[in-house]
C-alpha cells in the first residue's frame, strides 16, 4: 500500500537487491493491490490518531517508530520527511490508477513501477493527499502517462472491480500484511527486509535451494 511506510523501504531494498544481482536472473516485477485501511473514510484521519486505535501505540511510541523509518529509508535513498505528513488516506483510487498502470494495453507500457515509486514518494516526502484525484493525476504525468485518461479513469468506475478481486484473491491466500514479495508464485518474503536479506532469498530460489 502506498500509505504503508515499510513497503516504501522493502521496494527500494528489493530494487537494490535485483541491481546487485543483475543479469544472473530474468525478472518481470508486478505491483499487485493491498489496502491496510480500506475503509479509510473520505479525508482521512490524524496518524497520530489512527495509529493509537489501530495500534494502541502512544505518541512517543510512534515518534521513535518514525524516526527509525525515516533512519531506514535514508540509507536506502528514499526519504521520509516528517514535516506535513500527519494525516492518512484512503488510497483505493492509487489502487486502480497502478492497476492500469500495469495494463497490457496502456501506453507507454511498463510505468507502474515508475507510479508506485512516484505515488510512495508524493505521500511520504512531499507529504500530498494519495486520495485526491488533482493529485493522482499529477503524479501519474509524474510518472510518464497520460495525466488526462488518468483523470478520466478516476472520474469513472473502472478497475473497480478488478481491484476489490485482487484484492480479495491476495487476503485470501493469507496474506494480510505489506510489503509481501512473491516470486515465482512460490515463495513468499515478508516485510521491509534489508538489501542483504532479499539478495540472498532470491539467489537461493534462482539456484533452486530455496
Amino acid at each position: 500500500d502506498i500509505s504503508c511506510p515499510w513497503c516504501a523501504i522493502g521496494l527500494s531494498a528489493l530494487e537494490q537487491a535485483l541491481e546487485r544481482i543483475g543479469a544472473e536472473v530474468q525478472t518481470e516485477f508486478h505491483i499487485q493491490p493491498f489496502e491496510l485501511n480500506p475503509q479509510m473514510p473520505p479525508g482521512g484521519q490524524d496518524i497520530t490518531e489512527h495509529l493509537a486505535q489501530k495500534y494502541g501505540s502512544t505518541p512517543e511510541q510512534h515518534a521513535g517508530i518514525r524516526e527509525t523509518i525515516r533512519q531506514r529509508g535514508a540509507e536506502l535513498g528514499f526519504v521520509f520527511r516528517l514535516e506535513g505528513r500527519d494525516r492518512i488516506y484512503n488510497t483505493f483510487d492509487a489502487h486502480r490508477l497502478l492497476h492500469w498502470a500495469g495494463e497490457p494495453g496502456t501506453v507507454p507500457a511498463g510505468r507502474q513501477r515508475a507510479l508506485k515509486k512516484a505515488l510512495l514518494a508524493a505521500y511520504f516526502t512531499d507529504g500530498e493527499d494519495p486520495s485526491s484525484h488533482a493529485v493522482l493525476a499529477r503524479v501519474a504525468g509524474l510518472a510518464g502517462l497520460d495525466p488526462l485518461a488518468a483523470m478520466e479513469i478516476l472520474g469513472s468506475d473502472r478497475f473497480v472491480t478488478e481491484v476489490r478481486e485482487l484484492e480479495a484473491f491476495f487476503t485470501g491466500a493469507g496474506i494480510n500484511s505489506v510489503p509481501a514479495v512473491i516470486v515465482n508464485q512460490q515463495y513468499l518474503i515478508s516485510g521491509g527486509q534489508p538489501v542483504e536479506i532479499f539478495e540472498q532469498a532470491l539467489r537461493r530460489i534462482a539456484a533452486g535451494t530455496a
